[in-house]
């Protein structure tokens, strides 16, 4: 792939990896910002192991799903429901409480479920585009969607 290639692609899909990394950060744009950058560089750099038989973004969220897990495991972290610390993107009123609340109880999902979920519901992909992405079975993801889902809608409907 020549590096202009490369650069239309990211054009088309940084939006979108954005996005998805925001969600997997619950909210912290920072955060978000800088495993958007690392994936980026990891992807130019890996570039001569891209196939251009499937999708490009496909492609990069898996890329950047392991950054993000690599980036979860070296700070041994888990978000508390009180962080104060998130950051929300969308403003105004009640929509940006919605948001801070969908990501408080993101930050409480262990990152497979959280990576299961915001795959799935905020990003679109099916559950085998998932295990492709995740690096796992099929009956994981849904296995992941399933705890995702019992454990938000117990912490959003509190």
């Amino acid at each position: 792939m020549t590096r202009e290639v490369f650069i239309t692609y990211v054009e088309r899909e940084q939006e979108a990896l954005r996005s998805f990394l925001f969600a997997l950060c619950c909210g912290n744009k920072d955060e978000a910002d800088d495993l958007a950058q690392d994936t980026l560089v990891k992807a130019y750099l890996s570039t001569d192991g891209y196939q251009d038989k499937g999708k490009f973004r496909s492609w990069l969220f898996k890329i950047a799903h392991n950054t993000f897990l690599n980036h979860r495991a070296c700070l041994h972290c888990t978000e508390s429901i009180d962080d104060e610390s998130i950051k929300i993107l969308p403003q105004g009123g009640d929509r940006e409480e919605t948001y801070e609340d969908l990501y408080l109880a993101l930050g409480t999902l262990p990152p497979k479920e959280r990576s299961a979920i915001t795959l799935f519901y905020l990003t679109g992909y099916n559950i085998k585009e998932i295990a492709q992405i995740t690096e796992t079975s099929e009956d994981a993801v849904k296995k992941q969607l399933s705890r995702g889902r019992d454990k938000l809608k117990e912490k959003l409907t509190r």
